[in-house]
């Protein structure tokens, strides 16, 4: 060994296990924004399957809106001043929006939102562009296979309710495929349209059967899952059959509920996240639609409300709720 290869060696023996050390030493910071109270635990659960270990390489912050989309602006901004590695929005279209109008640099990620596009968070699903990516909650026979099942409760239903909130672009994209899917039924819609959840009352409710509603299709939204449990008492105050996306309803006591795995849901947006980590541009990182989605029916509901559920629809719940 000559003089030259032996101080190079001598500097790699003193550097590389310093720096492969620094590497694994490295900490990395992720705060999520949600408009609801949230349950941090769902992504950090899949974060810590990768890896990511509060207290020994991740730092995670959690701040909630608790339902007052007023406040969204201002926590955003506060958790952009923190600078963290990763922002995460939680599910629906008001988080990532605050986040996205509080930065234009750090890596945001949502976990669901209904039509990415249409609220203006991606260019594309494909090539998302800017510092978003994530999870979208849509798929194209999405409302129409809800459709289908709640239509299978009642069999010669004519006129299905509709509650939603019409401020938000997922809202309008949801009724547009409703509509759509109710003409190919030969069946009518009524609509119940909520932007606060004080707007949500019985004398509603009841307009809607004096004008024939014999079911009611809940499009998901934060505004209305905050409002979950009147809704679900005046269902069963008037004996309708409901369908969501929402797998909550149904445990609350709504009758069905239709939509995407929110457990795969959110080890994907985790995946996204550890790219991001990795040195991945979230402008690069394709926004995902749903590809499991899963059935959950209330039997008990349906014997409260009198009604008997088909057997394929029985054989086709991924839960039974008794």
């Amino acid at each position: 060994m000559n003089r030259r290869e032996f101080i190079a060696l001598a500097l790699f023996s003193t550097t590389a296990v310093p720096l492969r050390a620094q590497t694994q030493a490295r900490s990395f910071r992720i705060a999520l924004l949600t408009l609801d109270s949230g349950d941090p635990d769902r992504i950090k659960g899949p974060l810590r399957d990768l890896g990511y270990v509060e207290g020994k390489n991740l730092t995670f912050v959690h701040r909630t809106a608790e339902d007052d989309a007023s406040r969204l602006a201002a926590i955003a901004e506060e958790l952009v001043r923190d600078k963290p590695d990763v922002l995460v929005a939680g599910w629906g279209t008001l988080a990532p929006k605050a986040l996205k109008d509080a930065t234009r640099d750090i890596p945001i990620v949502f976990t669901t939102v209904g039509d990415p596009i249409g609220a203006g968070l991606v260019q594309s699903l494909a090539h998302p562009g800017g510092n978003l990516t994530g999870l979208s909650g849509q798929s194209t026979e999405f409302k129409s296979k809800q459709l289908e099942l709640l239509l299978g409760c009642i069999p010669g239903q004519r006129v299905v309710g509709v509650l939603l909130n019409p401020d938000t672009p997922y809202g309008a994209l949801s009724l547009a495929q409703l509509q759509a899917a109710a003409e190919r039924r030969g069946v009518r819609l009524e609509l119940l349209q909520v932007s606060r959840p004080d707007q949500f009352t019985p004398e509603g409710m009841d307009l809607l059967v004096v004008r024939g509603a014999t079911s009611l299709m809940i499009v998901e939204d934060p505004l209305v899952a905050s409002i979950r449990e009147a809704v679900v008492a005046e269902a069963r105050r008037l004996r309708l059959p409901t369908m969501t996306g929402i797998a909550d309803y149904a445990r609350a006591g709504g009758l069905m509920a239709y939509g995407f795995s929110q457990p795969a849901n959110y080890r994907r947006a985790a995946e996204l996240i550890d790219k991001i980590l990795k040195g991945a541009r979230p402008g690069d990182l394709p926004v995902e639609q749903p590809t499991r989605f899963e059935l959950i029916v209330n039997l008990k509901t349906a014997k409260a409300i009198g009604i008997e559920l088909p057997s394929l629809i029985m054989a086709a719940a991924d839960e039974v709720i008794e």
